[in-house]
């Protein structure tokens, strides 16, 4: 409820609103009792009868009051009044962090100064069994004097029973169910971020993320969407501080990754120590150094780093580690030095180590050999996909069965179907396979033997040189939503260990000790069992990690990837490029087949061109989804943070952001035939993607078609039917249509005599038929498929001029079938070998 100026609440007179939290509305008020003015915290209305958030609101109460510290917010009294639920608090004068932030990074002297005093009061508050668990600018007031107060303790867990009020005294449940996220994403813990539950330590990896903040003046996780943030705090490392900000001293780096830590045990063992060490380095720190005001300064930090160990040196333990770490971080990297081993145009796709220096790899489904320092390479004479090689010079391949044959050269002999992923044994003699049984993917070692099974999709095993780990990759989820982790398994105990790494290309080195993957296309990193993280080397351009050898070399292919469009009209006897820049793909075409909506996607820049070849026109940043029925509008798919969807005029006109509060992300987008409303695909916080229906008009909301769980899947295809009463949708395991009037029930309806390998790309103008579209090795085919009756009639067979590494082909048909345009890939490689100097 919003309370008026002048309006009584128990014994306080509301004087102004200060401004609202997820817990609730605060307002500036006077206590008529004691003459002082205080601040407000109110419930609400519409949420007074949550009987849950009640409670958690009067925890907050109880749990703050309880602490007496000048770094905390000080409780004054707790009370209802017509219903009404309010705690009266110290009212700060000041501004938030999150305000001082806005110019960037703070002064070092600063910084220590406002960040000793968080910890103080956290390490207060987790003394006294409170965990905040909602740490982050917004909850942090610096005064003008410099003193600071933390607010808001709503989110505040128990974790010990208050003497008197039961006999046990061991960590309490209480706040949330396991599994249940609470906070603010990006700054959450990676147990808080995994729904895990979460003690002091969460408090101190929040704390990082603040003081990582301050230092470099970016958050050290900043993602497109609040999803995205999760899962960067689950399994990516933010950038080094000190390659932001050289000037932040080396103690006060290492005590930041300390606390951002991925493995909570890593962190500090209690609040209190990390603030002292904070405090510590606050009071150590040369004058020159604290200022941050000029390179000169680092430059005298670092003439003066002697004394500062000398003095930490009272502690001879810490000067030990200080000094070790100092000698790591100084410590030069090393150097990737490349050599190339292929020379022909081509995309191909494997390549591995094999004994004596050779490396096999594949070109067209085909496998060769080379040596590194030959420019020749040699045909085996075996089809199929290299999956690994033994230490006896076996070749493990996939030719459509799991097949093995010698590396000279020989005939395939098959030994099971399904398979996914194979990987000898260090042995040679074993091989270790992936294979789908039963509706369960399952890993076997040897074949036969089941070591591990799951219901989601697990590929891509490698068996460490001692023999007794696998690390494999495990997916979950579907379409664009899936998650990945790769998973240690333990072959003694068969226990398993998630890592937190997202990424399908690894494999073992330093003779199993690490994992090594490649993220992003370009960073590689090693982590080991206790998923500590270490960067190896960024490279420039994109890559593909093939194979690690125990000793570290690598075979990588260097990527390039082209996105090129063609189009045909009725009345053209041959197709055109309609290709822009060097990354082309169709987001849509008009009914008309004279417009064309395209995206630049390695520039994320969305064009609109005319289909006789005119030149495009940029529309401004962002992906294209759709193009309104007449052709005035674009709608774009802007990443953010936060997403956004927005209307972009093709011809004169300003852009309109739609309003679409709490939405995490979005995928996929078409207007609808009417040109009113559009159709999108959206992630709602704590929901699964479903799909929406939403006027574009001032005022429009977002209104669900859709249960959770069905996506548009990201694909440029023409969703929607032509009479705007039907969209294909991806839910339950395949493709179905849902209705999109209002009022009428959302029941998915089957797709009748849908191929495995079809998919649907568009309409007929009757919305009676499908096109859809089967790919094949070098070519694809469209078809017209009657939706309720299941008959196909053959519409066009698409052969690719030049197919060498082509791949996700895609054609946009209009509902007459009178124009398309063909989208797709071309991706091209060449291998390297890459080795290490020092």
């Amino acid at each position: 409820m919003t309370l008026a100026a002048g309006s009584r609440l128990g014994p306080y007179e509301i004087l102004a609103p200060l401004g609202a939290g997820g817990m609730g509305e605060v307002y500036r008020a006077r206590d008529m009792r004691l003459a002082r003015e205080v601040a407000i915290k109110v419930l609400p209305a519409g949420l007074a009868s949550d009987a849950s958030r009640l409670k958690r609101f009067e925890k907050e109460a109880r749990s703050a009051s309880a602490l007496n510290h000048p770094n905390i917010v000080t409780i004054y009294d707790i009370g209802s009044e017509s219903g009404v639920s309010y705690i009266a608090m110290e009212r700060v004068e000041g501004e938030t962090l999150r305000k001082l932030l806005v110019g960037g990074a703070l002064p070092v002297k600063k910084l220590l100064a406002a960040g000793t005093q968080i910890a103080d009061g956290l390490a207060r508050a987790h003394e006294a069994g409170i965990v905040h668990r909602d740490l982050k600018p917004e909850n942090v007031m610096v005064t003008k004097d410099g003193l600071v107060k933390i607010l808001d303790f709503g989110l505040a867990k128990l974790t010990r029973v208050e003497s008197g009020e039961g006999e046990s005294h061991l960590p309490t449940m209480t706040g949330t169910s396991p599994g249940m996220v609470v906070g603010t994403a990006g700054y959450m813990s990676p147990e808080q971020a995994s729904g895990e539950q979460v003690d002091f330590r969460s408090d101190q990896f929040s704390l990082g993320s603040i003081l990582y903040e301050m230092a470099t003046g970016k958050r050290a996780f900043l993602k497109q969407t609040g999803a995205e943030i999760l899962s960067a705090i689950i399994r990516e490392e933010p950038e080094p501080v000190s390659s932001i900000n050289p000037m932040v001293p080396p103690p006060l780096r290492w005590l930041i990754e300390r606390c951002l830590a991925k493995d909570a045990d890593e962190r500090y063992g209690t609040t209190r120590d990390l603030a002292k060490e904070l405090s510590t380095v606050r009071d150590r720190l040369p004058e020159t150094i604290g200022s941050g005001s000029s390179p000169a300064a680092a430059v005298g930090w670092r003439r003066r780093r002697a004394v500062f160990l000398a003095n930490l040196g009272l502690l001879m333990g810490l000067a030990a580690a200080i000094v070790l770490l100092a000698g790591r971080h100084q410590k030069s990297a090393p150097v990737p030095r490349f050599q190339r081993l292929t020379f022909h145009r081509a995309f191909y796709g494997a390549a591995r180590f094999a004994p004596g220096g050779t490396v096999v790899y594949n070109d067209s489904n085909e496998l060769f050999t080379t040596i590194p320092g030959s420019i020749e390479s040699r045909r085996l004479g075996i089809e199929g996909f290299v999956l690994s090689v033994s230490a006896l010079g076996e070749l493990a391949v996939d030719h459509g069965v799991l097949a093995t044959a010698p590396l000279g050269g020989g005939a395939l002999r098959d030994l099971v179907s399904h398979a996914r992923s194979a990987d000898w044994a260090p042995d040679g003699k074993s091989l270790a396979i992936i294979r789908r049984s039963e509706g369960k993917y399952r890993l076997e070692l040897p074949i036969g033997h089941v070591l591990y099974e799951s219901v989601n999709l697990i590929d891509n095993l490698h068996v460490s040189p001692d023999g007794g780990r696998i690390a494999f990759r495990e997916i979950f989820g579907q379409l664009i939503h899936a998650k990945a982790d790769v998973v240690f398994l333990d072959l003694k105990s068969l226990k398993t260990e998630r890592l937190g790494v997202d990424s399908s290309e690894f494999g073992w080195a330093r003779g199993g000790k690490e994992l090594w993957f490649l993220e992003n296309l370009h960073t590689l990193w090693a982590v080991d069992s206790a998923r500590r993280r270490r960067l190896i080397a960024r490279f420039p351009g994109e890559f593909q990690l093939d194979d690690v050898a125990p000793d570290g070399r690598l075979l990588l292919e260097r990527i390039e990837n082209r996105g090129e469009i063609r189009c045909q009209a009725s009345t053209d006897k041959e197709d055109r490029s309609l290709s822009w820049l060097n990354s082309s793909f169709a987001a849509d075409l008009s009914s008309d087949g004279k417009t064309l909506l395209l995206n630049e996607q390695l520039h994320d820049t969305v064009y609109s061109r005319k289909t006789d070849g005119s030149p495009a026109v940029a529309l401004g940043k962002g992906r294209g989804l759709s193009l309104s029925p007449d052709g005035a509008l674009a709608l774009v798919l802007r990443a953010g943070p936060p997403p956004e969807l927005v209307l972009m005029p093709t011809g004169a006109g300003d852009e309109r952001v739609l309003k679409t509060p709490g939405f995490e992300s979005f995928v996929g987008g078409s207007f609808l035939p009417d040109g009113k409303s559009i159709l999108f695909c959206g992630t709602e916080r704590d929901h699964k993607p479903r799909l929406f229906v939403m006027g574009v008009g001032e005022g429009g909301t977002p209104r669900a078609i859709s249960p959770e769980g069905v996506e548009l899947g990201g694909a440029p295809v023409r969703y929607v039917s032509p009479d705007g009463k039907l969209a294909f949708a991806f839910g339950e395991g395949s493709v179905r249509l849902y209705p999109l009037e209002e009022g009428v029930a959302p029941v998915a309806l089957p797709i009748t005599g849908l191929n495995g390998d079809e998919m649907p790309v568009g309409w007929t103008s009757d919305s009676r038929s499908l096109f859809v579209q089967s790919s094949g090795e070098d070519s694809f085919s469209v078809a017209i498929l009657d939706w309720q009756s299941g008959k196909h009639t053959p519409f066009r067979d698409f052969k690719l001029p030049d197919p060498v590494g082509a791949s996700m082909s895609t054609v946009l048909v209009t509902p007459n079938g009178k124009n398309w345009v063909h989208s797709y890939w071309r991706r091209t490689s060449d291998i390297y070998l890459v080795d290490w100097t020092e």
